[in-house]
């Protein structure tokens, strides 16, 4: 049975938001400037406050923690990946790659990325090494692709490039291209239900490769979700691939008449987190769901997970949940949810030394300005669960474990930065 885990208050997600109020406004919401604006409307997320620059020193129930800024001027800052020298690769959504080097942020982005519509919620997303990064010097990133003819028109994509740790990608070449063009055009026609959101929204894209060698793709539903069970798209579904684009022999839908080869598990909203447990092995992944509802999910070959058939969210234009929220036959239900939503981002367990008390536990950046931490009991089970650096009134969205055992987090922000978390002395 799925565990509820309800916050005070109402927060309303961004997708809450770019339903009701359309593309423009959530666009300007998100992208606030660093001068703090006046207070929002009602209806609207409050207005984030700039950074201050820290250090901060905080009390949390399980460890004193120092809160750092490794970085500043980064804007709207996506994936974080950790070089083997030291050094950081991050996004930014409007998309630019970016690399940080002794804790400096170099001014100039790596050129060479592929053209990439950077709108609503789309653009650059997420960043990985190839496991053997450190021979081949293979990076991917996913991206927005637009439409040659009509760039409104976009697909999710992957791209593979090398890169020697100078100022330009080689090399660039796209390893998985999701088959489903769509743009706001074909979303004013195709009578979708429930008063889903923009065609700019709700890309997924996050990536992580599993202890099989294999990459693993979140593929949002873009707000069509009846396309999330459609087993000839792969909207709303998290796919599998080999590192080169081919697809694996034993993927769960190979061979199977009407199924798409790469879908690894499918009835997904917009997975906006994914990491591989540290212990297990198992690929988890969080969940934005509608109005409450946002889940975290243990990913299984094969299974699906529900959406839009069956959420514990609510339909924005109050069109009733087709079969309910829980306990569905054929459907796997969350391991965890929450109502109202915390907007999740992207997730990673503890598994480092500077914080003894916290390994086995899950962090999640929270759109919702939280850290959240989740304990698990010794059978596997969530239990308790904190939030952590509400002082700093920013949105998150990427949380990584350092190769120092350090937690490191992107604020999602026009002014955007990077955080380091290590032990207060």
């Amino acid at each position: 049975m799925p565990t509820p885990f309800r916050l005070p208050g109402a927060f309303l997600c961004v997708a809450a938001a770019l339903a009701a109020l359309g593309a423009a406004a959530p666009l300007a919401a998100q992208q606030a400037p660093a001068a703090a604006p006046p207070a929002a409307p009602a209806g609207r997320p409050p207005a984030t406050k700039p950074l201050e620059d820290g250090p901060w020193d905080i009390t949390t129930e399980q460890a004193r923690i120092h809160v750092t800024v490794v970085t500043k001027n980064l804007d709207h800052p996506w994936g974080l990946a950790f070089l083997p020298d030291g050094g950081m690769l991050v996004t930014e959504r409007p998309g630019r790659l970016r690399v940080i080097r002794g804790g400096v942020l170099d001014p100039k982005p790596i050129e060479g990325l592929p053209p990439i519509r950077a709108a609503v919620i789309g653009g650059l997303s997420d960043v990985v090494l190839h496991p053997q990064f450190a021979r081949n010097r293979l990076v991917y990133f996913s991206y927005s692709k637009p439409d040659k003819t009509e760039p409104s028109n976009t697909t999710l994509a992957v791209a593979r490039a090398r890169w020697d740790g100078g100022g330009a990608l080689a090399n660039v070449e796209d390893v998985f291209v999701a088959p489903d063009w769509y743009g706001p055009e074909t979303a004013g026609k195709n009578h979708r239900c429930c008063g889903q959101g923009p065609a700019d929204g709700s890309f997924g894209a996050r990536m992580v490769f599993g202890r099989d060698g294999l990459l693993y793709v979140t593929s949002g539903d873009r707000n069509w979700g009846e396309r999330s069970q459609e087993p000839s798209s792969d909207f709303g579904k998290i796919v599998r691939i080999r590192d080169d684009g081919g697809i694996p022999k034993n993927n769960p839908f190979v061979g199977k008449e009407g199924f798409r080869p790469e879908i690894y598990t499918l009835g997904h909203r917009n997975p906006t987190g994914l990491t591989v447990h540290p212990v297990t092995g198992e690929i988890w992944s969080t969940e934005f769901g509608p109005r409450g509802g946002d889940e975290l999910n243990r990913i299984e070959a094969g299974k699906n997970y529900g959406w839009i058939l069956v959420t514990h969210g609510q339909h924005y234009n109050g069109d009733p949940v087709v079969s309910g929220a829980e306990h569905v036959p054929g459907m796997v239900d969350p391991v965890l949810y929450w109502v109202p939503s915390i907007n999740p981002g992207n997730i990673a367990f503890y598994n480092g030394r500077p914080f003894a008390p916290w390994r086995g536990d899950l962090f999640i950046a929270t759109m919702t300005r939280s850290l959240v931490r989740i304990a698990f009991d010794r059978t596997g089970h969530p239990g308790k669960q904190e939030k952590m650096l509400t002082e700093l009134g920013q949105r998150l969205r990427d949380v990584r474990v350092g190769p120092d055992g350090y937690l490191y987090v992107l604020t999602d922000e026009t002014a955007g930065a990077l955080l380091r978390i290590g032990p207060a002395k």
